[in-house]
């Protein structure tokens, strides 16, 4: 027997056990009991028979948290989110006059309660969709700001932003995108 440092000899012997004797264990639990049952259920097919095991074996955590600073508590974010533009990519506000360059990503909604109730409720966007930080330009100043990803749209303009901040965080603008400093990448 395996020596895991508890006290327990049972679970010693099933922390211990082969991930092969798991999945047979796993299967057997998965097949129906007698052969009325199995017509029932009808023949499974050997992915979704692994799929069921896998999950059995190794469950798979559908959500994430994570600390949020800015919102002053833990987020609730789904474990995998499409985002449609990445950092670094200028994009354009749908709905104002405003363009800017990526340089963060939040799964989800993680800002204050106090910004997300300061928008107007009619134009208000959901929560479970990417947020996007953006160094932002419009013809008059230049600001971060805080976009969900439905207000978004690639830029068509293609040029820089002219933002201050752009050199601390980027080094170089090509093919219509920027690159992040090394420095900042992990």
């Amino acid at each position: 027997m395996v020596e895991l440092g508890c006290d327990s000899a049972q679970h010693q012997t099933t922390r211990a056990r082969p991930l092969a004797h798991r999945f047979a264990l796993a299967k057997a639990s998965l097949t129906p009991p007698n052969h009325k049952m199995r017509a029932y259920l009808g023949p499974l097919s050997p992915l979704t028979l692994v799929l069921q095991m896998r999950r059995s074996i190794f469950p798979v955590m559908e959500r994430a948290h994570f600390f949020s600073s800015q919102a002053g508590r833990t987020i609730n974010a789904p474990r995998q989110t499409r985002s449609r533009f990445g950092i670094g990519e200028i994009v354009r506000h749908k709905h104002f006059d405003f363009r800017g360059v990526v340089f963060d990503i939040d799964p989800v909604f993680a800002n204050s309660e106090e910004w997300y109730e300061s928008i107007p409720e009619e134009i208000r966007p959901p929560r479970d969709q990417p947020f996007y930080h953006l160094l932002a330009e419009n013809e008059d100043s230049s600001y971060v700001a805080y976009v969900s990803q439905g207000n978004l749209v690639a830029d068509t303009e293609g040029g820089p932003v002219d933002h201050p901040t752009v050199p601390q965080l980027f080094e170089s603008f090509k093919d219509g995108r920027y690159r992040m400093r090394r420095s900042l990448t992990h």
